[in-house]
């Protein structure tokens, strides 16, 4: 499986699926969500395509033909993960926490950052941790930052569960019904299309944000 695996095959969503299937998707959205290691992985371009292929993932378990039961299990497993991986990177950011705050100023460490987080996160914390399962490397560091200031565990939970079946849904869906509104309308795979629609999805998650970001230091 990984005799000749390249980096490169770590950026392509569709390598997880047809490498490792379900399971692999579920490793990957956890440790994307719970890791700092994972802020390179695919996000919502891999639940797109496992939406696309998701007439391959659970064969053996689940009948071909109940195409909406299988659906719903790979949103809930994807779900799940997503839900696990972030509760663990808040987890870290709880434990590590405390000494943060007891760390004096230094070149790369300002306690007035995390003093400026922690007032954010009161005022705007639920709202982060929802849209960040929408945004690539954000979701990677929202959770660890929301135990680190350490936001109301009942309201990141709440968030944190509704933000990631709503993901899962909406692009797992996107992905199942657009291939095969394609195939039965115009006889268009996008399996084999791949490269294209992968290269949308991180410019449509990643410009709105990148824009924010300019247009915030522009006026500071």
């Amino acid at each position: 499986m990984f005799d000749l695996l390249h980096f490169t095959d770590l950026l392509q969503p569709q390598w997880y699926v047809t490498h490792g299937g379900i399971l692999l998707i579920m490793f990957v959205v956890f440790a994307e969500t719970g890791l700092f290691a994972g802020f390179f992985l695919p996000g919502d371009s891999l639940l797109f395509v496992a939406g696309v292929f998701s007439h391959q993932l659970l064969e053996g378990f689940i009948p071909a033909d109940q195409i909406e039961l299988r659906l719903a299990m790979i949103i809930i497993l994807i779900s799940l993960s997503g839900i696990l991986g972030n509760i663990f990177g808040y987890w870290f950011g709880a434990k590590s926490g405390p000494r943060l705050y007891q760390k004096t100023d230094s070149l790369l460490f300002k306690h007035q950052h995390l003093v400026n987080a922690r007032n954010y996160y009161d005022k705007h914390g639920a709202m982060t941790i929802f849209v960040a399962r929408f945004i690539p490397f954000i979701r990677t560091f929202a959770q660890i930052v929301a135990g680190t200031v350490s936001m109301n565990s009942r309201k990141f939970l709440i968030y944190n569960i509704t933000a990631s079946f709503a993901s899962s849904i909406v692009m797992v869906l996107a992905g199942h019904y657009l291939n095969q509104f394609l195939i039965d309308h115009y006889n268009y795979d996008l399996s084999t299309h791949l490269g294209y629609i992968v290269l949308g999805i991180v410019l449509v998650t990643t410009i709105p944000f990148v824009f924010k970001m300019l247009v915030s230091g522009s006026k500071k």
